[in-house]
């Protein structure tokens, strides 16, 4: 199984920011822990990235209610818009991708890549 990293500090984030290039990829989803939408997203997230594919991505999640201060960090570091839940691929610092709530599928992380 793919390594998944919370992110609870702003150096966590900036770490993983620079760290997304196009040979590698990563993969982050902002999770609410208190939204059922959120929780359902989540499950789609962890099953994609159990998947060969999702292997090959750096992967990171951040709690949004807990770790407050880093979600709005990375919505200003990334100028999108904060939803909630939220999935975003990265790649060369850049956002290649972005999706949020129901859309937030298997089928929508493997169709982005």
């Amino acid at each position: 199984m793919a390594e998944l990293q919370e992110l609870t500090t702003e150096q966590e984030w900036k770490e993983l920011h620079e760290s997304a290039t196009s040979e590698k990829p990563v993969l982050l989803f902002k999770h609410s822990t208190s939204c059922p939408i959120s929780a359902d997203a989540y499950k789609q997230f962890q099953a994609f990235i159990e998947t060969e594919k999702g292997q090959q991505l750096t992967t990171a999640f951040v709690k949004v209610i807990e770790s407050r201060p880093v979600s709005n960090q990375i919505a200003e570091d990334l100028a999108v818009v904060h939803k909630s839940p939220q999935i975003f691929l990265l790649q060369n610092g850049e956002v290649k991708w972005t999706e949020s709530h129901w859309n937030i599928t298997q089928e929508s992380i493997e169709k982005a890549l």
